[in-house]
C-alpha cells in the first residue's frame, strides 16, 4: 500500500489522505479531540482530511467512506479544554448524538456539540463534512445555553442557516486562501454568525431556557456591549440587570468562570483580533488596548503575554 499522502497545499493547510483504517483512526484523534473510530470494512476504507489551524479555530474538511467516531467518557479524561464544534454536512448523511437527543444531518444542515461530553458521529456511506472547533468561550453565549442545543439539527435553509452554512461552505472550498490577518478576520466573522444563529435558534424555543441561563446570557451580551468601559465591573453589571453581585456571582460560577474572568478574556481576545486586524494597521499596541479598556500598558503586555506566551508586537508581527 501506498505511503500516507501529506502536504502543505499552502503554508498552513495540511492535506492527509488515510492508507488504512488504523491510519485514519490515527488521523482523527490528531486532527481533533481524542476519539474512537471503527467501520464495518475496513479494507475498502478511504478518507481524506485537509485542515487548517487559525488562531484558536481549528478547521476541518472530512471526505471518507462509512465510520464513526466516538467521544468517549475516559478518552474525555485526557483532555484539559472544552471545545465546540460546529459540523456543516456537505454531501451524504450524518448522524450526530449527544445528551439523548439525535440529529440526522443531511446536504446544508448544521448542528453542534460538546467536546467535554460523551457523543457519537456516524456516516453509513461516503460522506463530506466540514468541522469547525473552537474552545467554547469563542461564542458569546454561555455554554450552558449553547449545550441546550447539542445535537440538534438546524436544516439547510433555515432563516439564519441559510446564511450561516453557505458561508462556512465557502470556508472549506478556499481553505488555502485562508491567509493572515484576512483569514483570521474572516474566521472570527464566522464565530459570530454562529453565535447570532445559535441566539435566534434559542429565542424560537424559550422553553429551553431556563431563566438563570436567560440571565446569563443577558449579562454576557451587556459585557460584550460595554467593554471598551474601562470601569466595567462585577458591581457596575450587577446593578445594571437589578441584582446582587453575589447572585452575578453565582450565574458564573455555574459555568466554571469568573465576572472579572470572562471579562479579560473577552477583552483580551478583541485586542488579539485587532492587532492583527487590516483595518487598524496604523493603530499604536497602546490605542488597541485602550480601546478594549485596558488603559495600563504594562499591565495589559503582562496580561497578553501570561494569556498567549508572547508579548502583544510580537503577536501582531506574527512572531
Amino acid at each position: 500500500m501506498a505511503s500516507a499522502t501529506t502536504h502543505r497545499a499552502s503554508q498552513d493547510v495540511c492535506t492527509s489522505v488515510a492508507t488504512s483504517f488504523d491510519h485514519w483512526r490515527h488521523l482523527v484523534a490528531e486532527s481533533f479531540v481524542p476519539l474512537a473510530a471503527q467501520t464495518g470494512d475496513p479494507d475498502t476504507f478511504s478518507g481524506r482530511m485537509r485542515s487548517r489551524l487559525l488562531d484558536r479555530v481549528c478547521i476541518v474538511e472530512v471526505t471518507a467512506s462509512s465510520h464513526e467516531v466516538h467521544r468517549t467518557p475516559a478518552l474525555i479524561a485526557q483532555s484539559g479544554q472544552r471545545y465546540f464544534k460546529l459540523n456543516l454536512q456537505l454531501h451524504g448523511t450524518g448522524l450526530l448524538i449527544q445528551d439523548n437527543r439525535e440529529a440526522v444531518l443531511r446536504p446544508g444542515d448544521l448542528a453542534i456539540y460538546d467536546t467535554d461530553r460523551p457523543y457519537t458521529l456516524a456516516f453509513e456511506e461516503q460522506a463530506r463534512v466540514m468541522v469547525v472547533m473552537f474552545p467554547y468561550d469563542a461564542l458569546s453565549l454561555p455554554p450552558e445555553c449553547v449545550g441546550q442545543l447539542s445535537a440538534v439539527r438546524m436544516a439547510a435553509g433555515g432563516s439564519l442557516t441559510g446564511i450561516v452554512g453557505p458561508f462556512i461552505a465557502q470556508l472549506a472550498e478556499n481553505l488555502d486562501v485562508l491567509n493572515g490577518p484576512s483569514g483570521s478576520r474572516l474566521t472570527t466573522n464566522a464565530l459570530d454568525l454562529v453565535s447570532t444563529m445559535l441566539h435566534a435558534e434559542l429565542s424560537m424555543t424559550p422553553d429551553r431556557m431556563k431563566p438563570q441561563a436567560l440571565l446569563a446570557t443577558s449579562v454576557r451580551e451587556y459585557i460584550e456591549a460595554n467593554l471598551s468601559d474601562p470601569v466595567l465591573s462585577p458591581a457596575s453589571i450587577a446593578a445594571a440587570h437589578f441584582i446582587s453581585t453575589r447572585h452575578l456571582h453565582n450565574v458564573f460560577h455555574e459555568s466554571g468562570a469568573t465576572v472579572s474572568g470572562w471579562i479579560r478574556s473577552q477583552r483580551l481576545e478583541r485586542t488579539r483580533r485587532d492587532l492583527r486586524d487590516p483595518l487598524h494597521a496604523g493603530d499604536s499596541v497602546g490605542t488597541v488596548a485602550a480601546r478594549w479598556g485596558f488603559l495600563d500598558a504594562a499591565h495589559f503586555s503582562r496580561t497578553f503575554r501570561d494569556a498567549f506566551g508572547q508579548s502583544p508586537s510580537d503577536w501582531r508581527r506574527g512572531a
